[in-house]
């Protein structure tokens, strides 16, 4: 395992090769997307226990990761589970988090993860209580650090407070963050920070739409998710379309695309360590793994465009 360390930069996260929100995805398109970020250089990936019906993410990884498992960095999650019916429920129970644990590990057919994440609190479970089988998966060895997902502050404290009890630090947190979409930006993220844990930040792009390839009269096929998020609705589909226009002009002068501007914005934040993409085909991965944090002057340029 190499080590995770505080530079910024961009990870990929597994979850549209999953197969359950992102329509018409094929192993095919999966295996040679996992190979187009190994071929440029992006060596954090970031699954979970649901990521797929049947750990589908773990598997596809797996094959990729067993035979050299040293060059990369890994993040899993624990506490959301499909049911039989395939209904998507959190369960951090510890005994459920640590046989979730346990079979993402032989799923992937690797003895460890460098990440173990709470991926939800549950709110039927005190998360001390996760988080203290979070613990006891580091001192089983089978987890070298752990964070916590989709929380707030209150929880991020609890949780952070159990696990320091344990003398063990909180690695990461996940959170949403993106030009448009900068709520976590002010509150939860200033805070880790100031407690010493990275923040690895989701919806980088916001599934696509801040890449710059939806035209504003795209309509979405049936069964794609995209719709139901309200940025993708009226008014605020309207201004993210605006704010795109505007970095496409801007990417041309500095010789950035609209996605390296947007995840180049996200790794330049205090506190940011992944901004965590996720692609379906290989020449999106190509594109988001050149993404570097930006200029002082290009962040100013991007300041006024929001403003």
């Amino acid at each position: 395992m190499i080590q995770l360390d505080s530079t910024p930069s961009v990870a990929l996260g597994l979850w549209p090769l999953a197969g359950i929100t992102t329509v018409g995805v094929t192993n095919e398109d999966a295996e040679a997307t996992i190979t187009a970020a190994i071929n440029a250089g992006i060596t954090t990936f970031d699954t979970a226990f649901s990521y797929g019906y049947q750990g589908e993410s773990d598997r596809l990884l797996g094959r990729f990761i067993k035979s050299e498992r040293d060059r990369y960095c890994i993040i899993g999650k624990v506490g959301q589970r499909w049911t039989n019916d395939r209904q998507r429920v959190i369960d951090a129970h510890p005994t459920t988090i640590t046989n979730d644990a346990e079979t993402s590990l032989k799923r992937m057919g690797i003895e460890s993860l460098d990440l173990l994440m709470l991926h939800s609190p549950d709110p039927e479970i005190p998360i001390e209580e996760s988080a203290a089988s979070l613990c006891r998966m580091v001192q089983q060895g089978r987890c070298r650090s752990i964070g916590v997902c989709n929380v707030q502050l209150e929880q991020f404290l609890a949780f952070h407070k159990a696990v320091r009890a344990e003398s063990i630090p909180c690695d990461a947190i996940q959170v949403p963050l993106n030009l448009l979409q900068q709520e976590s930006l002010q509150t939860i993220i200033p805070n880790c920070y100031k407690l010493g844990t990275h923040t690895d930040v989701y919806w980088t792009l916001m599934k696509g739409l801040l890449a710059g390839k939806i035209s504003r009269d795209h309509e979405f096929a049936p069964g794609d998710s995209r719709p139901s998020y309200e940025i993708f609705r009226g008014e605020a589909r309207e201004r993210a379309h605006d704010v795109v226009d505007a970095l496409e002009t801007l990417g041309r002068e500095v010789n950035r695309t609209t996605a390296q501007l947007a995840v180049g914005w996200t790794l330049s934040q205090r506190g940011v360590r992944h901004a965590l993409v996720g692609a379906r085909r290989p020449e999106q991965v190509k594109e988001i793994a050149g993404s570097t944090p930006l200029s002082n002057e290009v962040l100013f340029r991007i300041d006024d465009i929001l403003r």
